[in-house]
């Protein structure tokens, strides 16, 4: 077995352990988001004004950035399995907010954009690769089924308010 897929089988084991990070309130509705990735700086998230002061991405946008990082890379990774060199990549995503029929505000959809630094005609396997990357995204293929989340509350001493 050659080191690339022993790279992808220990990938594919460690990313089915579940994943816990914190995030703590800064200001207002500014949070530090600590993840549980050693190496990873902390990120600064905040609503954009009137709420927040806009310091950084919103949920929204953490989520629209989330589905384009991740189909950006499973391209890449499908694109490399047959030796291919399509850097660099660029992605754009244009997220649809609206709202429900409770007038809450919701991501309505999204439109990713993904261009190669290469041109397609340089590409091995080219059309088999763009059939079946996306069904190996786990973020974009989540949020296209929608996921159950169940949230607890607790208070300043640890009571469980809700959930």
């Amino acid at each position: 077995m050659d080191q690339n897929r022993n790279n992808m089988e220990s990938l594919i084991v460690s990313d089915m352990e579940p994943f816990t990070f914190t995030l703590e309130q800064q200001d207002d509705y500014a949070f530090l988001i600590r993840f549980d990735t050693p190496d990873a700086a902390p990120l600064l998230s905040d609503e954009p004004a009137p709420l927040g002061r806009g310091a950084g991405p919103n949920p929204s946008r953490l989520l629209a950035a989330a589905v384009a990082n991740c189909l950006s890379a499973s391209l890449l990774f499908a694109l490399r399995k047959f030796k291919n060199r399509p850097e660099p990549i660029r992605a754009s995503v244009t997220t649809r907010l609206g709202r429900n029929a409770a007038k809450r505000l919701r991501v309505e959809g999204m439109e990713v954009d993904i261009q190669l630094g290469r041109p397609g005609t340089e590409m091995e396997h080219l059309e088999r690769v763009l059939a079946q990357f996306e069904d190996f995204c786990v973020v974009t293929q989540s949020v296209r089924q929608g996921f159950e989340v169940n949230v607890r509350v607790r208070d300043g001493e640890g009571r469980l308010l809700a959930g």
